[in-house]
């Protein structure tokens, strides 16, 4: 093919493989595509569009003619696209001379990319848009093509060992300028103060013929880097999470979403919030969305840590210091921290409360932790030791305090809302508590908090953007301790650029967090406990469980009570790993906020005294009244996440009970008529029995009149005066219509044919012997009744 039918024939193509931006072209479905399910297919794909593969060729021999291709401003993400509309220049410079006019008849606003950007931006924005994609089998998101070819070009573009490799072309390095409109420029204002290219110096006026190779392989490096942070994590404005930070704003949403609820529709709240509305609620998230950004947080904390030691002359420094080294010199805090920052506020504010949040902490934690894809590693040892956070950490920790702090908090109040007692919850909670309990990380912190905290320097309005600049973005792992003003000066420019200069600090390690974690401590007991009872109430459930046990009237299946929970079906292994990963998540909390022996221990006592006198099973947190007993918010909170219940059992007329699926429902309509009958006829003469003293009275009372109830735990918040009944005598026959009452009864009778008895002469033994046994239960006890339940 010509260049000018590659030119023609490279939209389509690229749309062929990576789907339609709306959704409706699926393309190559690569998100779903695993080698253990269709390998031929896998393998190509991979070898395809490797990094030295022929599509990215073709990327590059269409690159070496300046070819541009149109990019819809409507599909890029939500803050771009607004400020684009209002033409507003976005702050990125990957946006920088690409917007142009839509020609006469045009449909919108169009990006003018070149062929790397087209190709990239498809890729990248492939991942948000086909969402719907049919799948036949489970997928396993890190094991699909997208995901091993997202980390195959974050190796190849931003390599932690030796440099970029140069495009496979017949002239590498041939320079892209920057694109020319093709129709009258948009009169756009900039947003904020938006940082220029790093590397303009290097390419921004340098002729394509003699471009130096390594500013070439930074162009390429830092467009890769925008692209994927720009279509990943620029789907919420920094302007508009601070506007949602404020209460009053938070309260007209609130306003807003009730008047939605409502359907009054009319309410002047809905045009007047309904883009913060749209803020929280347009743009959610996948757990496959967050694995791909997790993949990259992890790659860029390795190209970071690549970095070559400083020279420790400065002049040095700027004569030897390769662009590639100042891409990952500045990397994090430039490119990542502060969209990083906000689409982690967003997912811990929006998440389901469910065990798929997995994924974002995991994100989360990885970021936290530069040191774990440092190039050093640790020294072997037998015995498995935590590992020290270095102090060379410090200044990382300092420049992304909101990040441990705020963050944190935002866990705790998820924590505190979950059910602990599901082993994947609480190893969620392990996580964190472990991540924050290494050695001196909760020192380095609290030391950021306390240099946040010192008194306030005179700072101009808006200076703390300089702080992003790459004469300010410093090195974290920079060998020389800055002052301590310049520290304190960074943290609290951090600080405010990203949550406003009104922004009022809630310390980690202050009273308000500390009292949260001591709820959390509580929660935790409380789990605990719920899982040892449960494993009780398992262990007695399996051990009662036998041949005979069918045969049996169980007073809990006769009153009509609830028995069950949901969580029995987790298993003894699961609830044995519920309590190793609540018992060690205790132990971490203790060792960072140095909670007391005796803080625990009065916790313990304060879970077990909830308990009742068998130890086993609790009843949810109420308040005792004249009326009964009425639930408290945490009551409900356990009843609804499971963790208590009240045993709710039938106490009116047992007569009158719903038939039971152990029960032949015409019999036992049939017999009810039958003792009501009886009873009707002969109960002054059952009265008058009963009302005797001697042996033929108490006989009588026994089978014919309710036990007085015992004394017994509240089964349900009801009216205590409905909680006991004292019926007069009257006969009950409804035990016969029971499936094992009959079929016992016909075994009986079957083994009896063996010895040569007759059903009559069975039944006569049957009476006899139930008369004996009656007659001996009344010398000893007259207050229970096998027949009438």
């Amino acid at each position: 093919f010509s260049l000018k039918e590659l030119h023609g024939i490279f939209p389509w193509l690229v749309e062929s493989i990576f789907g339609s931006l709306d959704g409706i072209i699926v393309g190559w479905n690569l998100r779903c595509l695993q080698g253990r399910t269709n390998p031929n297919e896998y393998s190509v794909a991979l070898d395809f569009l490797d990094p030295s593969g022929p599509m990215m060729k073709l990327v590059y021999k269409l690159q070496a003619e300046e070819y541009r291709y149109d990019f819809p401003v409507s599909y890029l993400p939500g803050p771009v696209k607004a400020s684009i509309q209002e033409q507003v220049l976005p702050e990125c410079s990957l946006y920088h001379n690409k917007v142009q006019f839509p020609s006469s008849g045009g449909l919108g606003l169009n990006l003018a990319l070149n062929p790397f950007e087209y190709y990239m931006f498809y890729f990248a924005i492939s991942l948000i848009t086909q969402k719907n994609s049919p799948v036949t089998h489970h997928v396993s998101p890190s094991n699909s093509a997208y995901f091993i070819l997202v980390d195959t070009y974050l190796k190849c573009f931003l390599p932690t060992e030796g440099s970029v490799l140069p495009p496979p072309s017949s002239n590498p390095g041939g320079a892209i300028p920057s694109p020319t409109p093709r129709s009258p420029a948009v009169p756009f204002s900039s947003y904020g103060m938006h940082h220029t290219s790093l590397l303009k110096r290097h390419i921004a006026h340098q002729p394509s013929v003699n471009a130096d190779p390594a500013s070439q392989e930074i162009w390429r490096s830092e467009t890769l880097l925008q692209i994927f942070v720009e279509m990943w994590l620029h789907h919420y404005s920094l302007e508009m999470y601070q506007k949602m930070q404020s209460p009053h704003v938070k309260l007209e949403v609130l306003h807003y979403r009730l008047s939605i609820s409502s359907k009054h529709h009319g309410s002047p709240a809905q045009s007047s919030y309904q883009a913060l509305h749209a803020y929280q609620e347009s743009f959610k998230p996948t757990e496959e969305h967050v694995l791909v950004v997790r993949l990259l947080v992890k790659h860029l904390h390795a190209f970071s840590n690549s970095l070559k030691p400083e020279p420790l002359s400065p002049s040095a420094h700027s004569h030897t210091a390769s662009p590639l080294e100042e891409f990952k010199r500045v990397v994090i805090p430039r490119f990542v921290q502060e969209k990083l920052y906000i689409f982690l506020q967003h997912c811990f504010g929006h998440w389901p409360l469910d065990a798929s949040f997995r994924a974002v902490l995991e994100m989360w934690l990885s970021y936290l932790q530069p040191w774990r894809y440092a190039p050093e590693k640790p020294p072997q040892s037998t015995e498995p030791l935590p590992r020290s956070v270095s102090e060379k950490w410090a200044a990382f920790i300092q420049e992304n305090l909101l990040m441990y702090t705020k963050l944190f908090v935002g866990f705790l109040n998820r924590a505190l809302r979950t059910d602990l007692v599901s082993p994947k919850n609480a190893l969620m909670v392990f996580r964190v508590a472990k991540v924050f309990a290494q050695p001196n990380l909760a020192e380095m912190i609290l030391k950021g908090e306390q240099l946040f905290l010192e008194p306030e320097l005179v700072i101009p309005h808006r200076q703390h953007r300089l702080f992003m600049s790459p004469t300010l973005g410093g090195s974290f792992l920079s060998s020389r301790s800055p002052a301590v003003t310049d520290a304190s000066f960074k943290v609290k420019s951090h600080v405010y650029s990203l949550e406003g200069q009104d922004f009022q600090y809630k310390q980690m390690f202050g009273t308000e967090v500390r009292n949260l974690v001591l709820k959390l401590a509580q929660l935790i007991c409380q789990a605990q406990q719920t899982a040892k009872s449960i494993s009780d109430h398992s262990a007695e459930t399996m051990a009662s469980q036998s041949f005979f046990s069918w045969f049996r009237f169980t007073q809990s299946e006769m009153n009509g009570s609830y028995t069950g929970n949901d969580l029995d079906e987790i298993g003894q292994d699961s609830i044995k790993k519920t309590d190793e990963y609540l018992e060690k998540a205790l132990e971490y909390l203790c060792q960072i906020f140095k909670l007391s022996e005796a803080q625990l221990t009065q916790m313990m006592m304060k879970c077990g005294t909830a308990q009742d006198e068998n130890g086993k099973k609790q009843l949810p947190d109420c308040i005792a009244s004249e009326n009964g007993l009425i639930l408290t918010p945490l009551g409900r909170y356990q009843i609804i996440n499971g963790l208590r219940r009240f045993e709710v059992q039938y106490q009116g007329d047992t007569e009158l009970q719903p038939i039971r699926s152990y029960e032949n429902a015409a019999l036992v309509r049939l017999l009810f008529r039958l003792s009501s009958v009886l009873n009707h006829r002969f109960a002054a003469q059952m009265e008058v029995l009963c009302s005797r003293d001697d042996f033929v009275g108490r006989l009588c009372r026994y089978h014919l009149t309710n036990p007085q109830l015992i004394q017994r735990i509240r089964y349900s918040p009801v009216v205590r005066d409905r909680t006991s009944h004292n019926w007069g005598p009257r006969i009950s026959l409804r035990f016969l219509a029971s499936y094992r009452t009959l079929i016992s009864l016909l075994m009986i009778y079957f083994l009896a044919s063996w010895f040569y008895i007759g059903p009559v002469g069975c039944t006569f033994i049957i009476l006899i012997g139930y008369f004996l046994y009656a007659v001996i239960m009344t010398f000893f006890f007259e207050g229970w009744k096998p027949h009438e339940h």
